[in-house]
């Protein structure tokens, strides 16, 4: 399946989801995330993914880790691919990929990807548990692995892959206030898509738009409501 080829940014905004409630602060911390995963809500994904994807060949499976920084602010641990790679250059991703043979199951899946991509040590990390599968446009059964990252970690990205690795508030995506929805004409159909941007303005540092859309947004809308039912 060929992908699209656009500028994201470029696209007008159809609708951003400022009338829906954002999740309350205390449900993202430590023990709030832990008693969710445990006793899960009655829920459905809001967003299965690409629906083309789903009814034409099988999907290759894969595992994604979405990685929860523990700290006062909780974070999400988030990379950018690096600009010449053939599958989605330059885009803002969780840390993840294929499922191998010798994986054990997704989460095995997901914490080696986090290991070879950005040097995340397994010691640091606690998974909480998997959100719905989510289809992607280039033929992949993603499963995204929701974890803890506990501090003490040092990272090493992989320059091969990973053109840099930074953080962003959980809050933000769990805000539908920063929600933004977009639509594109893609053989010969109407597609919807997300768009989260963050304005990285760390102190000492240029500001930074981290333009976080398609897969990644879809994703982070499913573990919003998640956390919200």
């Amino acid at each position: 399946m060929a992908i699209p080829l656009f500028d994201p940014r470029q696209i007008p905004i159809d609708a951003v989801d400022s009338h829906l409630s954002a999740v309350d602060h205390a449900q993202l911390q430590v023990d709030a995330l832990k008693r969710r995963f445990a006793t899960p809500p009655a829920w459905r994904a809001e967003l299965p993914g690409d629906q083309s994807a789903e009814a034409g060949k099988t999907l290759r499976r894969a595992a994604v880790l979405v990685p929860i920084v523990v700290g006062r602010v909780p974070t999400v641990l988030l990379t950018q691919r690096t600009s010449h790679l053939n599958s989605h250059p330059g885009q803002i991703a969780f840390p993840g990929g294929r499922i191998d043979p010798q994986d054990r199951d997704e989460a095995d899946a997901a914490l080696r990807e986090a290991w070879e991509e950005v040097g995340l040590e397994r010691c640091f990390v606690t998974i909480l548990g998997n959100l719905p599968v989510y289809a992607t446009g280039s033929a992949y059964s993603v499963t995204p692995v929701v974890a803890l990252v506990h501090p003490g970690f040092a990272l090493r990205p992989n320059s091969g892959e990973v053109a840099e690795v930074f953080e962003v508030p959980l809050s933000h995506f769990t805000n539908p206030a920063n929600h933004r929805w977009h639509s594109t004409e893609w053989e010969h159909r109407r597609r919807q898509w997300l768009s989260m941007p963050y304005l990285d303005a760390r102190a000492g540092v240029e500001p930074v738009e981290r333009f976080v859309w398609g897969v990644t947004a879809g994703i982070l809308r499913n573990f919003y409501r998640f956390l919200i039912a």
